[in-house]
This record gives structure tokens, C-alpha cells and sequence, in this order.
């Protein structure tokens, strides 16, 4: 009997409402770990998996209201079906290497274990990093020097960094200035002997001595690099905030020691820093300054006083002048300022200048401070920093031509071995590596649980654990090429490049999903076991092909692009496409081989 419009309609809908409904929320499950990342990467990658989310939790709702009535009220009452001449060519040719493989299951099977195997070394030898570095447009040289040095000996210097950077770098620099301390601050204190150097570009169709950002700062630091007494670190605006909120320091790694003894941390600083130094990818590595103070020490003579008939109190009390005594207070409208007074600082020079600093005795001499005391210039703490109330002193660096995990790896290992540590003291180690750490250990617990959903719901579809695991098949099988595309690129692996994993992971769910409910259709219809795998395959590779041609060309503008924030997005992007890649043409070979392996007795267990 001949049904009606409206009622192929509905028929249609029915049938595909299962599958749809439980793909979709496969979609949604995958990018539920997203959401359990915090920090940097959280506010990077929460947006984008709430958008998906919501998109197709929309999606649901309107493929089962709106679409069929559109498709009731829009469709016509007799529809031509013809296949474009590329599908029909394409499943011409796709349909004997179907039969070969199916033919040749061992050798197809072997291959797709070699391919899951090599894949792994690949990844293996990827490296890691915690994100990729932006390109804000601009740079900051973080210039260290000697603590005790003046105010205007530390504007001289910048201004010669600022002519130099000028001079060298005239199609490339736009605009460059010098901020020196910020002790007012209690977020970033800054004496005197540390300046940053905003250097900001112009468009990089302008430059000419660099094709990068990276390259420019290569070149900087070479031209920079012979100036003397100061220690240069590279870094961006918002990345050098961003170090100094999340970890404390300015660079792509910091190694912090603890300990109480200044002088252990000082000596076990220059042990770990001389390690990173020799370590291959170390750039601009500097030690905190906690030493190099000048400090005069005034020790009281007791007999010298004694015999002036003077107290300690009065060798205290001209002292304290030399750094200013309250002696009232001025006020401007409701502000209020400390009236100080205090010596000249002439005084101060050196040891030998305080004979002019003269003590009233009770017989009516003066005595000269140098008299009853001795003086001492000697060398004081110019930073005491704690972390969790415990002293700590930190070696940073920044890595370049290299990835931050191998490099932390191998620099941790030497420290380990030849750095040997008191009770009381231990090694942290912070920086883009604490982040990667922090959020690698929460993705390898979330994604599991995800994964182990979207199992159950297979196996609720389905009422078999097998049929569910050859659908999980996808997964290792899409990686490949994930892993296979982030090597061609030169790209470690990055939050990012975890994140395009997770989403890659879903869509070959999906692509499985689709055959495999396509087998088990035929299969009720009346075929035979292998006349249904080879039909599904035929008949599903039109879907299955246009839901990778989607989703792969949805990506490439965000993998190809060059513009501001693109440094994040290329990684995902890669992932997905490459992923998609293996993923659709292994799915439409390997699938059906295993299936045809393995799959029979679950069928044979339902009849």
C-alpha cells in the first residue's frame, strides 16, 4: 500500500530519531571535560564547549519540531532522487576495496595496529607545552641588574636599550619606553636595578629583519647581549601578567628552591641555573636577586662610649636621622604627610664621611661617630620573597626551539641527580609547566569518565557490549591522525591540541555509530551477515563522508589562519582535521573488517 507524504514524513522522522537523539548527546558528553578545566585554559576553552552544548541541545529540539514541519509543509509530494556524479563515482570506486578488504581482514587489521602503534611513538615524541605562545604585537625586556645600583646609572641604561632597539630595529619597532621599580605596588614590587622595556611593532608586512616574532626576539637579544652588568629576559605584556598572577615569575618556567638559609638557596640557585644553562632550549636564564645589597654596619664601641660618658641610645637616635625622624605633620585640605627630618646624605658615601657626624657629650665635646663605633660596609639581603611563608629563592628561563615538558623533564632529572637537597629544603617547579601538569591530571580523570558514558549509552542503544566496543574502535583510529598531522606541522602537543583530541573523539563515535546501526538495520530486513556489512557500507558512506567533509572544512579557516589568538586555535584545528581524515576512510575499511571479525557471534547470540 502506498503510503502518504505526510506519512513518509513521519516515518522518516521515526526512524532516524534513536540514532539522532543518542549521536547528539555523544556530541555533548565529549565536551563535558572542557568544562572541569579551570584557570588559563578554562577561560580559553569553557566558551567554545558551552556553544557547542547549547547549540546542540537546540539542534535536538528543533529536528524533532520545526524540521518536520518544514519538511510537511516545503517538501514536494514526488521527490527525484539522484546522486551527484562525485558520490556515485566515489562509491564505485569505494566498493571493491571494501570486498578486498573484507578479503584480507588479517592483513587489514595488522595494518591498522601498526598505524595505531606508530601513531603512539609519534605522539610520544611530540613534546608538550601548556599553550601556545600568542603574538601579542608588542615585547618586554625585563633588564636585571646589580642590586644597590642608582636611579639614574638605571635610566641611563634604558635609555641606551630604548637607542639601540631604535637604531637596529627601525621597520620593526614602532614605539619603545622604560618603566624602572614599582615598589609602591604590593602585587609587583620593583626596586631600582629592575627595569621593563615596552617595545611595541609595527605590522609584520613592515618588517624586514624578521619573518616572526620569535625571530625578531632572537635577533634583539643578540644585539642586546653584550651589554654589561645586566641580565635580559623576553617577554610580552599580557604573558608576562599572566606569569606573574598565576606562578609569580615573568618567564615560560621558574625553578623554585625553599629552604630558610639564604646563603644554601643562594648556592643551590646557582647550581640549578648553571644546569638549565647547559640544557639544550635555554633562553635569558636569570636567578633572583636575594643578595647584593651595600649595607653600612654600625657596631657600637661600648668602652669608646663609656669613657665620653655616652649611651647607645644616643649613637641610636643619630642614625635614625640619617634615614629621617618624624617631627610633625602637614596637612593639604583633608591629606595628611610626615614631617621628616634627616641628615645630609653626603654622610652616607662611605665610612669615612660619617667623621663628620658629631655626638654631644654631657661635658660639652663633640665626638665624632666614627670614635665610638666601627664601620663596616658590608653585603645584605636585597629580596627576602616567600611563597606559603617559606623562603624561596627562583631560577627562570624561557625555552626556545623546544617544547617546555621535554625540557623540564630532562632539566628535572639532572636536578634530582646532582643537586642534592638538606631536610628542609625542596625544588617547585612553576610556570607553564605547573599549568600543563595541573590541567593534564584533571583531563586524564574526566576524560575516562566521559568516555566511559558514552560507552553505557552504546550499550544501552545497542544491548551489546561488542557492538559498543567496535564503535570505540574510531577512537584510536581518528587519533592517528591527530597525532600524524600535529608531527607534519612541528606542533606539540597543548591544552589546545587535548581539547581537538576530545572533540575529534566524538565524531568518530558518530561515524561509527552510523555503520554500525546501518548493519544491525539490514540484518533485521532479512540479509545475511556479510550482505549487510557490504551493503552498509555502500549506502552509509555518502553520510558518513559528509559529516567529516563538515566538520573537517569548518576547521581549516581556524587552522590556516594568521591573525591575533590564531596561535591557539591552529593546534585544535590540526587535531580535528587530520583526525577526521583517518578517521572517515579507517571507519569505512577497518569498521567493517572488525565487525565482520568480530561481530558475528553477537549477532548469532540475538537470534
Amino acid at each position: 500500500e502506498e503510503r502518504s507524504r505526510l506519512q513518509v514524513i513521519r516515518d522518516a522522522i521515526l526512524e532516524v530519531r534513536k540514532p539522532t537523539m543518542f549521536g547528539e548527546l555523544i556530541i555533548m558528553l565529549v565536551y563535558l571535560p572542557i568544562l572541569t578545566l579551570q584557570g588559563v585554559e578554562g577561560r580559553l576553552f569553557q566558551p567554545m564547549a558551552l556553544t557547542v552544548i547549547f547549540v546542540l541541545a537546540g539542534s535536538l529540539l528543533l529536528s524533532f519540531t520545526v524540521i518536520p514541519a518544514l519538511c510537511a509543509l516545503f517538501l514536494p509530494a514526488k521527490v527525484k532522487e539522484r546522486e551527484p556524479k562525485i558520490v556515485d563515482y566515489l562509491r564505485h570506486a569505494y566498493q571493491p576495496v571494501l570486498d578486498w578488504a573484507l578479503r584480507h581482514a588479517r592483513s587489514v587489521l595488522a595494518g591498522a595496529v601498526l598505524l595505531v602503534v606508530l601513531a603512539t611513538v609519534i605522539f610520544s615524541r611530540l613534546g608538550s607545552e601548556f599553550v601556545p605562545r600568542l603574538s601579542e604585537g608588542s615585547i618586554v625586556v625585563n633588564m636585571i641588574r646589580l642590586a644597590g645600583i642608582s636611579l639614574e646609572q638605571s635610566r641611563e641604561n634604558g635609555e641606551h636599550v630604548e637607542a639601540i632597539l631604535k637604531d637596529k630595529f627601525p621597520n620593526e619597532v614602532a614605539e619603545v619606553w622604560t618603566r624602572t621599580g614599582t615598589p609602591e605596588l604590593a602585587t609587583d614590587p620593583m626596586g631600582v636595578e629592575l627595569s621593563d622595556v615596552f617595545v611595541s611593532l609595527k605590522p609584520r608586512k613592515d618588517w624586514k629583519r624578521a619573518n616572526n616574532q620569535q625571530e625578531l626576539v632572537s635577533l634583539m637579544d643578540e644585539e642586546l647581549s653584550d651589554l654589561p652588568g645586566m641580565n635580559l629576559v623576553f617577554t610580552q605584556p599580557i604573558e608576562m601578567r599572566f606569569n606573574e598572577m598565576v606562578a609569580g615569575i615573568r618567564t615560560d618556567i621558574g625553578i623554585k628552591i625553599f629552604g630558610d638559609d639564604l646563603n644554601v638557596l643562594k648556592e643551590k640557585a646557582e647550581q640549578v641555573e648553571k644546569i638549565v644553562k647547559e640544557t639544550k632550549g635555554a633562553a635569558d636564564v636569570t636567578t633572583e636577586q636575594i643578595s647584593g645589597q651595600p649595607v653600612l654596619r654600625i657596631e657600637v664601641d661600648r668602652e669608646a662610649l663609656s669613657r665620653y660618658s655616652l649611651s647607645s641610645a644616643d649613637v641610636l637616635e643619630a642614625v635614625q636621622t640619617l634615614g629621617g625622624t618624624a617631627v610633625g605633620e602637614v596637612r593639604e585640605g583633608q591629606r595628611r604627610f610626615e614631617l621628616a627630618a634627616r641628615m645630609n646624605t653626603d654622610f652616607t658615601r662611605s665610612p669615612e664621611a660619617m667623621d663628620g657626624i658629631l655626638l654631644p657629650a654631657p661635658k660639652g665635646e663633640l665626638v665624632p661617630l666614627t670614635q665610638v663605633t666601627r664601620l663596616r660596609q658590608t653585603e645584605g639581603p636585597s629580596t627576602i620573597s616567600r611563597e606559603w611563608g617559606k623562603r624561596r629563592i627562583v631560577v627562570q628561563s624561557n625555552v626556545r626551539g623546544r617544547d617546555v615538558g621535554s625540557f623540564i623533564n630532562e632539566i628535572r632529572a639532572r636536578i634530582d641527580k646532582e643537586v642534592p637537597l638538606d631536610a628542609g629544603y625542596y625544588v617547585r617547579y612553576g610556570g607553564q609547566f605547573e599549568n600543563l601538569e595541573r590541567a593534564r591530571s584533571r583531563l586524564m580523570i574526566v576524560v575516562p569518565l566521559a568516555l566511559l558514558m558514552i560507552f553505557g549509552l552504546l550499550y544501552w542503544t545497542y544491548k551489546s557490549a561488542r557492538d559498543a566496543i567496535l564503535i570505540f574502535s574510531g577512537v584510536p583510529l581518528a587519533a592517528v591522525g591527530g597525532a600524524f598531522a600535529l608531527a607534519m606541522r612541528g606542533m606539540p602537543f597543548t591544552i589546545s591540541a587535548g581539547v581537538g583530541f576530545i572533540a575529534l573523539s566524538g565524531i568518530a563515535v558518530l561515524n561509527g555509530l552510523v555503520l554500525v546501526s546501518s548493519i544491525r538495520h539490514l540484518q533485521q530486513e532479512g540479509k545475511s551477515f556479510m550482505d549487510a556489512i557490504q551493503s552498509s557500507g555502500s549506502l552509509r558512506m555518502r553520510p558518513v563522508i559528509m559529516t567529516a567533509l563538515v566538520a573537517a572544512l569548518g576547521f581549516i579557516p581556524m587552522a590556516l589562519s594568521q591573525g591575533v589568538g590564531a596561535e591557539v586555535q591552529r593546534p585544535l584545528a590540526t587535531v580535528v582535521i587530520g583526525g577526521i581524515i583517518t578517521s572517515t576512510l579507517l571507519t569505512l575499511l577497518v569498521l567493517p573488517v572488525l565487525y565482520a571479525t568480530f561481530g558475528r557471534a553477537a549477532i548469532q547470540g540475538e537470534e
